[in-house]
């Protein structure tokens, strides 16, 4: 995993809303609120936490006269990889191995899944 600047943690309100915006890409407020299936959330709460999604450097929009349509600058892959770093830099001494120990012993994988992660490795070593 490449070293990256970490990124803001998000709240559950607005990893939805990003959830939304990594699916459909681009769109305006509607677009997402369509996406998240959420038709009892007031316009105005989805357009406040774009904004701050905006703010906090997640999204960006273009202006089509009082119109805005909204997309990620951060993409998905991204904040996970961010989110991985900090779960392993606060809780797993920034070890990857301890990370990974700890989710085999912990997770209780079969041989077919342990297997997987082993051709994963062999494969991101050539």
């Amino acid at each position: 995993m490449k070293r990256n600047k970490t990124l803001p943690q998000l709240t559950k309100a607005e990893e939805e809303v990003m959830q939304a915006l990594w699916t459909i890409e681009r769109g305006l407020v509607r677009d997402i609120m369509n996406q998240l299936g959420t038709p009892d959330v007031p316009h105005s709460t989805i357009s406040s936490v774009v904004r701050i999604l905006e703010k906090k450097g997640f999204v960006n929009h273009k202006a089509y006269g009082k119109t805005f349509e909204y997309f990620p600058i951060v993409s998905k892959e991204e904040y996970a990889e961010s989110g991985v770093q900090n779960l392993m830099e606060k809780y797993f001494g920034g070890s990857p191995k301890q990370l990974v120990s700890f989710l085999v012993k912990n997770q209780d994988m079969d041989l077919k899944e342990l297997n997987d992660i082993m051709k994963i490795i062999d494969n991101h070593k050539k």
